[in-house]
């Protein structure tokens, strides 16, 4: 079996003859007490169980943020774990190998492990979420080699599927050099809430502000600017809702389009897509693809989606679903009363049973509240919400993907993720002029 021995970790889908065996999270476990008591700075400290699983995915590199010391010190704990395990103490050990043996360590029960394969292409995935754009990157060929994510569920579910804690606030770390690979895609859904339709609606009625003006989510799109300036990524691949078009009068997207072909240089182009036709959901989504040196092709153009919307029976379970999904009597009086007001005021939201033939609305974070953006007919019975897998097939998800185990985390989740199917489209067409 071919394996890549890289700074005395060997990497396979399947151990190497003789290698030291250590599954990924007993190695990340190790890791962290060995530095417990290590007198970090603050954000080493905070930023420790995002360096390590980043290391265990690509041991050949130093630790981000730290020297290549700490790796090979941490191969040798590892090693020094292995031969304990097996052997027990020193005294019992048998004779030193003039070569130390590799060591393995076992992604191989994660939904989405590391693999050996060169890859074809690097990308960073910042606002990371639960993984959207790493798996239709990753299906490309691409390898991640850095992800962040501020929000704490999130990350466990990245973790949880792909073996590797996002980085945290980016704010602290995009104007520092964290790698020194080549970088060929930054790809990104900046946090599109400042932009939304219902999050601006939110935000004028709390008084809050919104768009540039929102200090924590909103200006976090410069952050992309920053990032983007230090690795001259070929490709920028961003996502973020339709409505970031008309926000402000247009004047954020002016602002936006402004910093990406002044600010960096980079070829500017755009599309609305609604995704019905890759997921079976109505979801309008800007996405903005950059090219640093221009696209190979001086007259290509965002690719374009056809196909007919997909129906919604398309993701429902195709077996009896436990009632603990249906809403209760109370529940459903109350959202038939309110939208025959709102109806009446000609003003508000309506709920309804769903028209199982036609795409679902867009799923939206707030869902696991009360389900009225998308309710299921069940004959007789009041309807149901979408079970946490449905909401997984309605954004695209594969069939392994692990949602959060707790189920309102896992619908906010689901709500405002990227559809797969969309990323691994658009970045599809873009490789191909680079």
């Amino acid at each position: 079996m071919q394996t890549l021995k890289i700074n005395g970790i060997a990497k396979a889908a399947s151990p190497p003859k003789g290698a030291l065996k250590v599954h990924f999270r007993e190695a990340l476990d190790l890791i962290l007490a060995t530095e417990a008591a290590t007198n970090f700075s603050d954000l080493i400290r905070e930023e420790l169980p995002a360096i390590v699983s980043h290391w265990l995915q690509s041991p050949k590199d130093s630790p981000i943020l730290m020297s290549d010391s700490y790796g090979e010190k941490w191969v040798s704990v590892l090693r020094h774990y292995c031969e304990v395990r097996l052997h027990g103490p020193i005294t019992m050990r048998p004779r030193q190998r003039k070569q130390p043996r590799p060591i393995y360590i076992d992604f191989s029960e994660l939904p989405f492990p590391p693999t050996l394969k060169n890859p074809k292409f690097k990308f960073m995935d910042l606002f990371a979420g639960i993984g959207g754009f790493r798996i239709g990157l990753e299906s490309l060929g691409g390898k991640c080699l850095f992800s962040s994510e501020w929000n704490n569920a999130s990350k466990q579910t990245y973790f949880n599927n792909f073996g590797e804690v996002p980085f945290g606030d980016i704010k602290l770390l995009s104007s520092g050099k964290l790698i020194d690979k080549e970088i060929d895609i930054l790809a990104g859904g900046f946090p599109c809430q400042p932009f939304s339709l219902a999050g601006v609606s939110a935000r004028n009625a709390r008084g809050s502000s919104h768009g540039f003006e929102c200090e924590d989510q909103g200006q976090l799109f410069f952050d992309i600017i920053r990032m983007s300036k230090q690795y001259r990524p070929k490709i920028l691949l961003l996502e973020n809702v339709g409505n970031l078009y008309n926000h402000d009068g247009g004047r954020t997207f002016e602002t936006i389009k402004a910093e990406i072909e002044s600010t960096l240089g980079y070829k500017f182009f755009e599309a609305k897509y609604n995704c019905n036709t890759l997921v079976a959901q109505s979801r309008v989504r800007c996405i903005i693809v950059a090219f640093r040196d221009g696209p190979k092709n001086p007259d290509w153009k965002m690719p374009k989606l056809s196909g007919t919307p997909l129906p919604l029976t398309e993701i429902l379970e195709k077996t009896k679903v436990d009632d603990r999904y249906t809403i209760s009597d109370a529940l459903w009086e109350g959202h038939k009363n309110r939208s025959r007001k709102n109806v009446e005021r000609g003003v508000g939201f309506t709920a309804y049973e769903r028209d199982l033939e036609k795409p679902a609305p867009t799923l939206v974070a707030r869902y696991y509240k009360d389900g009225k953006e998308c309710l299921i007919p069940q004959g007789e019975k009041n309807p149901r919400m979408l079970t946490e897998r449905e909401c997984a097939r309605l954004q695209g998800f594969p069939a392994q993907f692990m949602p959060h185990p707790t189920r309102s985390n896992a619908y906010k989740q689901f709500g405002n993720s990227v559809p797969v199917p969309l990323i691994e489209f658009v970045a599809e067409h873009a490789l191909q002029q680079v």
